[in-house]
């Protein structure tokens, strides 16, 4: 493990883009339904429990929350879609603050999609993936709660997932198992980011 993710800690919360740092570092961002286990995710990969929070009440990230590994390196934990009890008005303004983030930050350099293992591919997943595919965007899918299912079940919805990149041609993606539980798929995620954060050379899908 790359000792900077030991280091990384919180460093805001931005409820509009404005409030963003200067756009010239290098960011990950961290998407997905609310109840997809996103921030326990962000916590694994870092060795660090406690840094994004996680509830049980599913749409706690109310906000971009963005975490600083050192003086150019940031990963984003982005407000989480499709299920949160919230009112309206506040889904609109998330759709409408996570659009401008990921069609304007130039600092954006690839898109964690975090799916649950057993309900990957709804609605929004689809339409994140096919904007990713039209402006080029590196994909890496985590589909999280791995230790839900048996490993056969889990291998059917990995095949699945794969199966939807190649129908959609999304060339510049991955995909995997991961497990916040039992750790299943750290070091393959982290080596993923190691590879978009410049901690390493390229890594093979």
């Amino acid at each position: 493990m790359n000792s900077t993710y030991r280091k990384t800690r919180f460093l805001l919360g931005a409820h509009q883009l404005r409030q963003l740092p200067a756009d010239d570092g290098i960011e990950v961002a961290f998407a997905g339904r609310s109840n997809a286990g996103k921030s326990s995710a962000l916590n694994t990969i870092t060795g660090i429990g406690s840094l994004a929070r996680t509830s049980k009440t599913p749409g706690r990230t109310r906000q971009i929350n963005l975490f600083q590994l050192d003086d150019s390196r940031y990963l984003v934990d982005l407000p989480g879609y499709g299920y949160a009890r919230v009112p309206e008005r506040v889904k609109q303004h998330w759709q409408h603050t996570l659009e401008r983030y990921l069609q304007t930050r130039a600092s954006l350099r690839g898109l964690v999609l975090v799916m649950d293992i057993r309900h990957p591919l709804k609605e929004f997943d689809r339409q994140m993936l096919l904007w990713c595919r039209q402006v080029e965007m590196p994909v890496h899918i985590l589909l999280t709660k791995a230790d839900k299912l048996k490993r056969g079940a889990a291998q059917r919805s990995l095949r699945q997932v794969e199966g939807y990149l190649g129908e959609i041609r999304l060339g510049q993606a991955g995909v995997q198992t991961f497990s916040s539980l039992n750790r299943t798929g750290v070091e393959q995620a982290r080596g993923r980011l190691d590879e978009w954060l410049g901690f390493s050379v390229k890594v093979t899908n």
